[in-house]
């Protein structure tokens, strides 16, 4: 790897975003930091709510109008991303960072022929013509399982896991280095999904693609990504390389996400976490986590706990080193 490629490609700082509702700011990403390498799978999960689709669209300016960026810094190759222009944001999105939404049925443009929508892409960012444009757009179509004469369907004709795929063509479409995937695989089938993920591992092997993975689930973490990060309530509560994470995880929050997932074998005991996820317009004192936590104590009732790296692992929680 060169050394062009060896450095962070993605690197956020302190990042802080809430909303505005008419009830009161969510503070929904509260001082995040985190890098991502070129050619790395990074994962981030955690509960419903606990900021992972917010860090995706503030990474890509796709914020809605309440949402509001407080502080922090954001930049891709050595470029401050929340100082673009508008030009530069439409020449960022798409060509050099890319999304896959969760939501595939509202992303698609449901009057336009899924064809029409990918070629547009292609020729809006790159000097092309229309027939190589819709040759690639074909042929990505194809690698998703999707018959190369789907392309000429509208977005309402095809089934919701079809859609989803096209999505994730879409996302390729202009070759970018990094993909942000949000709950890519949900609708699709486990072998559609395995396929998927092979053709991503695939990528990364022939062009460095670095790929950001938010999910619920845990299993596709640890097939797929290099190290992860786990959320609470808009914060980072670990980070660890994906081996470390799963075999000695170092808090409490992460030991029961890890114990709440069913195993295939069938050799443990399922787990659940009690009670509900915080309020971020009026969130607890101390700790986020403090009043689900097993190993809760008087400080944690009273301060935040830092993020400290340890023995390569990042950890949020005064009682680390004794779990």
């Amino acid at each position: 790897m060169t050394a062009e490629r060896s450095k962070n490609l993605l690197e956020i700082k302190d990042l802080n975003v809430h909303y505005e509702t008419k009830e009161g700011n969510v503070r929904a990403v509260q001082e995040l930091s985190l890098s991502v390498d070129c050619g790395e799978f990074f994962g981030i999960s955690g509960e419903s709510g606990c900021g992972k689709t917010t860090t995706a669209m503030t990474i890509m300016q796709l914020l809605p109008r309440e949402g509001i960026v407080d502080s922090g810094s954001i930049r891709f190759n050595g470029r401050e991303t929340l100082e673009f222009t508008e030009e530069e944001i439409l020449d960022f999105r798409w060509k050099r960072i890319s999304m896959i939404f969760q939501g595939s049925m509202n992303a698609l443009n449901p009057v336009h022929k899924v064809i029409d929508q990918m070629k547009n892409v292609i020729l809006l960012h790159e000097d092309t013509t229309e027939p190589e444009a819709i040759e690639r757009s074909l042929d990505l179509l194809e690698a998703m399982g999707i018959e190369r004469s789907r392309g000429d369907a509208y977005p309402h004709e095809l089934s919701g896991g079809m859609k989803q795929r096209v999505m994730i063509a879409l996302a390729l479409t202009c070759h970018p280095s990094l993909i942000i995937a949000d709950e890519p695989t949900t609708a699709l089938d486990v072998m559609i999904q395995a396929q998927i993920l092979e053709l991503l591992k695939q990528l990364r092997v022939q062009t460095s693609l670095s790929l950001i993975l938010i999910t619920h689930d845990l299993s596709v973490i640890a097939e797929t990504c290099d190290k992860a990060i786990i959320m609470y309530a808009g914060r980072i509560m670990e980070e660890a390389p994906v081996d470390s994470l799963f075999a000695s995880p170092a808090h409490p929050y992460t030991r029961k996400l890890i114990s709440s997932f069913p195993s295939v074998l069938g050799e443990k005991e399922i787990d659940f976490i009690p009670g509900n996820p915080p309020d971020l317009i009026n969130p607890p004192s101390g700790c986020p986590y403090h009043p689900r936590c097993d190993f809760a104590i008087d400080i944690c009732k009273a301060k935040i706990p830092t993020l400290e790296s340890k023995n390569g692992i990042r950890v949020a929680c005064f009682r680390s080193d004794e779990i």
